[in-house]
């Protein structure tokens, strides 16, 4: 297949569509130099986006955090979305919103005066992990901490955020895994590159508290589905020598969905029941 920028179809820019080939942006673009920018990734199931309009509100709200109010509102992106889905002839796809500051009068750090710019692409994009919902995807531990929210706004899906998660993965990639799993600045354990994880143990949950990671939105839906179940869901801080007593564990993301995992390191899980339960189920919620 061909890269990502040479590509047929159409991709949704500041209010109209445009050919792929041609949605692009100036080199001054403020966002290339200072990560001012923010976005959603999002998947089409049967033509029906999965908590579309949810996606939509967090990303006005990650602007807001970044003090880079997104000129639109929640419908108008919705309503982008569904242009470019059908423009694109896609009814089961993943769908990239993006929101940034772009070349405009200023290229400092200040750039109150450059435009806030918001384009929607989508594309057919299959299992994130490959064949890992079959065996469990082995993951590294990362050098690298998921920082305060005193150091960088935590709750928003900003761009600058990824920086670490790029690096990590190169690295994890590098020794043969799928992703790498973040401990938080205080020691804890975080999330993965792009996921959420969970643990079980003696048939009950644990994962992260959400106070310095982004608190996903299939993260959520998982711990709904959870509760639904009548299965106990412990949110708190893990310590990293708590994984050798863990029996399963999973991650959960828009791209990810929920994927198993077999391996942290030295620490190896089981694909267990309750892992293949939970998998089993998000699969028929999203397509419901």
């Amino acid at each position: 297949m061909s890269g990502y920028d040479d590509r047929d179809g159409f991709i949704w820019m500041d209010g109209k569509l445009v050919e792929w080939r041609s949605a692009n942006v100036h080199i001054l673009t403020h966002a290339l130099h200072y990560a001012s920018s923010v976005f959603e990734g999002e998947r089409c199931y049967n033509g029906k986006i999965f908590k579309g309009h949810e996606h939509s509100l967090r990303l006005l709200e990650s602007g807001r955090l970044l003090d880079m109010p997104i000129p639109y509102t929640a419908e108008e992106i919705d309503a982008a979305k569904e242009a470019v889905l059908k423009a694109n002839g896609l009814t089961d796809a993943y769908i990239r919103a993006v929101a940034f500051r772009g070349a405009g009068d200023e290229m400092g750090v200040a750039s109150l005066g450059n435009p806030v710019r918001l384009a929607v692409a989508c594309w057919s994009w299959g299992a994130y992990y490959g064949d890992a919902k079959m065996k469990g995807a082995k993951l590294d531990i990362a050098k690298w901490k998921r920082p305060s929210p005193e150091t960088i706004p935590t709750a928003a899906k900003a761009a600058g955020l990824y920086m670490i998660c790029t690096m990590s993965k190169h690295a994890a990639m590098a020794k043969g895994c799928s992703d790498a799993l973040f401990y938080d600045f205080r020691g804890y354990v975080a999330e993965a590159t792009g996921a959420n994880i969970f643990f079980v143990k003696d048939g009950e949950v644990h994962t992260p508290n959400p106070d310095c990671i982004l608190n996903g939105i299939t993260r959520q839906t998982v711990i709904g589905m959870l509760k639904d179940m009548q299965i106990k869901v412990h949110e708190r801080y893990i310590k990293p020598e708590e994984l050798a007593d863990f029996e399963q564990c999973w991650l959960t993301g828009t791209a990810a969905e929920v994927t198993p995992v077999g391996q942290i390191g030295d620490y190896t899980f089981e694909v267990g029941d309750l892992t293949k339960r939970v998998a089993t189920e998000y699969e028929k919620l999203v397509r419901a």
